[in-house]
């Protein structure tokens, strides 16, 4: 992806360049590959942390009232920003690195999280088997990690995957305004970046990564619809 042969400089898609070359007479095909790597292992991280953080502060919020308000405060502070300009904001501060933007990606998306954990919480809680288990003396650990955790896993598993595509798009946008990972390495979003100058003489410098962001992103949101019919028995009545 980064090996540069000048005299290929801008050659359209044929046998032995998939998806043409840029610039730089760089093999389009193997930067959209690496850049797929790269898209996938941010959005990968910033599912599993969002999910640890959501189940984390979401289930002390919705069980223990002193802690809802706090925590429910700092989670609509964070929300009343747009998505991607926060993180652009975080970028600003951190640096453009791979790890940063899993950071920032991870504090934006965090929030959603966080709220639909609380959610399945509370309505849980005031069930009456958790009343049951009240009245068995149990403590407040083996109530939420055995008898709360297991009802919030089909919500959290449906918004993991949505985080996911989120994180995604939302890698391939800060690449894109140059607050993501840094060039060289090959990512979605500074591709288009660098193809955008060229759209009238060599479109395919932008039409092969946006359609694997396009592919992508779809693939995981049907995902999330085919798990939410699934998980959720609310969909089956």
């Amino acid at each position: 992806p980064l090996t540069m042969a000048v005299t290929d400089r801008l050659q359209s898609p044929s046998i032995k360049y998939l998806m043409g070359t840029d610039n730089f007479g760089r093999d389009i095909f193997s930067r959209v590959l690496y850049g797929a790597r790269l898209s996938l292992e941010v959005g990968l991280a910033v599912m599993l942390i969002t999910v640890a953080v959501g189940i984390a502060f979401g289930m002390l919020s919705g069980y223990f009232p002193r802690l809802d308000n706090i925590i429910m405060r700092v989670m609509d502070g964070m929300m009343a920003f747009p998505a991607i300009l926060f993180a652009i904001a975080i970028m600003a501060v951190l640096g453009p690195k791979t790890v940063n933007v899993v950071i920032a990606l991870s504090v934006v998306y965090a929030p959603r999280t966080v709220r639909i954990v609380r959610a399945t919480v509370l309505a849980v809680k005031a069930l009456d088997y958790i009343e049951a288990v009240r009245a068995q003396a149990a403590g407040h650990l083996r109530i939420l990690f055995r008898h709360i955790l297991p009802n919030c896993l089909s919500p959290l598993v449906v918004q993991a995957t949505f985080n996911f595509a989120y994180a995604v798009l939302a890698e391939a946008s800060l690449s894109f305004v140059g607050a993501g990972a840094p060039p060289p390495t090959p990512s979605w979003g500074n591709i288009l970046s660098e193809g955008r100058v060229y759209m009238q003489a060599a479109p395919w410098i932008t039409i092969f990564p946006g359609l694997a962001i396009a592919i992508t992103v779809l693939g995981l949101n049907l995902a999330g619809d085919g798990l939410r019919d699934v998980l959720d028995p609310r969909m089956k009545t």
